[in-house]
């Protein structure tokens, strides 16, 4: 048998590596593959915000998180738009319910890596897209191996790419506290996600997961970031520590509590475990499950913007609970926002006099807010107010004008009368985030130019990428 050439020999060779390349590219996801895949899959996740860090650039490092440096924009529905919002993986070995990423689902999976995601993360950032990460993710193999992916992640963003723009990420329960203490060292705000209201909801659709699991590393994150201010009222050098304080998520609709149920587990949360924000999320029917609504049957959202506006009376206007609702009255008038219902179920409390009531009774007026109530607070210690000056300084007077006088004397020759009232408020449109003017629950489109996206990986070829924020 002849020798085979060296020139065939090299042939072959170059064939067989470029087969190899061929086979590998079929085989494994591109970074642009996982990119859909799991920006799709971090949709429902809505516990995140970009609020409550100021932590300045210092002209060496990436990004920052000053007021400039973070876009407030939100979604129509309140969800924060100037972030990379992202799961590490949808690999999941959990099986709840109610989770489109459920071990027993069909779904493409994909997982990044720890310098994937910081690459993106980079490269978007660069590019303005975004100000900031929000990372989740499926339980990949155990929670602490999971946990350990998402400090790997935030070690090498910090230290490595010296990123310093806003990340908000998800501690896993059932990690290793170290671990957790460890990232939140490195986050701005973390969260742990409560995921039904009530233990027997958890127990009946997720039975994976267990409520003191859950309150355990909120219960350490409080802890830490109460130990954290202390340093760092004795050492200016001292770390932060989840400097933007933590957050949670419940799943509205799946099981069924009462709106009073699901408030009163809200405001326990905020007064045992500090709490920044409490999220609510209408069911979206995803799974057929015997044990979960219809999938067409999703959960109203004029009920979780009713739970939002109500949970903002919980944190900015001094409500509790139980002014709101009760053991006889467990749900939200759909009509009326519950600051409007709960006025005209207190109509011997009104009219009140702008020029004398306290700040804590102005709060409570509808039609006032707390910017507009400091500003009447401010404006009557040199003069008398009266309802031009309340228009000037931001009240909504079609909806004040029944609760309010001005030197003793009402806008309008109005009843104190709650059937009079009523059907006025109901005449005046209440403007929703998903009424009928084009606002809608539609997920936004992160980037639209293939191109570019394609220079951003090193691509060749254009290919569209939708991310949800």
């Amino acid at each position: 048998m002849e020798p085979v050439s060296s020139n065939l020999a090299s042939d072959c060779a170059a064939y067989e590596n470029q087969l190899k390349i061929e086979l590998f590219s079929t085989t494994r996801k591109t970074i642009m593959d996982k990119l859909e895949i799991l920006t799709d899959a971090a949709k429902y996740d809505v516990a995140c915000t970009s609020s409550g860090v100021d932590r300045k650039g210092n002209g060496r490092d990436m990004g920052n998180c000053i007021a400039a440096g973070i876009c407030h924009s939100f979604s129509s529905d309140g969800r924060c738009i100037s972030l990379l919002k992202i799961l590490l993986s949808n690999e999941c070995v959990y099986d709840c319910k109610y989770c489109i990423n459920r071990r027993s689902n069909d779904v493409p999976r994909a997982t990044f890596t720890p310098d994937e995601i910081c690459e993106l993360t980079m490269n978007f950032y660069k590019r303005n897209y975004i100000e900031g990460l929000f990372l989740s993710s499926g339980i990949v193999n155990n929670p602490a191996y999971t946990m350990e992916l998402i400090y790997q992640t935030l070690y090498k963003l910090r230290n490595v790419y010296r990123f310093r723009g806003y990340v908000h990420v998800k501690g896993i329960p059932g990690a290793d506290p170290v671990l957790i203490q460890q990232t939140g060292y490195l986050a701005d705000r973390m969260s742990v996600n409560l995921e039904l209201p009530t233990a027997e909801g958890l127990e009946r659709l997720a039975p994976n997961k267990h409520r003191k699991s859950i309150l355990k590393p909120m219960r350490q994150i409080q802890n830490g970031i109460t130990q954290g201010k202390q340093e760092l009222a004795l050492y200016k050098s001292a770390p932060l520590f989840v400097p933007a304080g933590q957050s949670t998520q419940m799943i509205i609709g799946a099981t069924p509590e009462s709106d009073y149920q699901i408030m009163s587990v809200a405001e326990s949360l905020y007064d045992k475990f500090s709490l920044k924000r409490v999220f609510y999320s209408a069911y979206v029917g995803v799974n057929e499950d015997k044990a979960l609504p219809a999938v067409t049957m999703a959960s109203p959202l004029l009920r979780e913007h009713r739970l939002y506006q109500a949970d903002w009376l919980l944190r900015y206007y001094n409500f509790r609970v139980n002014e709101l609702l009760n053991e006889k009255n467990q749900n939200f008038n759909i009509l009326l926002d519950p600051k409007c219902d709960w006025a005209l179920r207190h109509l011997e409390q009104f009219p009140v006099e702008i020029n004398r009531a306290d700040y804590t009774m102005l709060l409570r007026v509808p039609g006032i807010g707390v910017k507009s109530a400091q500003r009447i607070c401010k404006a009557r210690r040199s003069s008398v107010l009266g309802f031009e000056n309340l228009k000037k300084i931001g009240v909504v007077l079609k909806r004040a004008l029944y609760f309010i006088t001005c030197n003793g004397k009402m806008m309008y020759n109005t009843k104190i009368d709650e059937d009079y009232i009523t059907r006025n408020l109901l005449s005046e449109h209440e403007k929703l985030p998903f009424d009928k003017d084009g606002m809608t629950y539609k997920q936004l489109s992160l980037f639209d130019d293939g191109a570019e996206n394609a220079e951003i990986f090193g691509m060749t070829q254009k290919k569209d990428v939708t991310a949800y924020v």
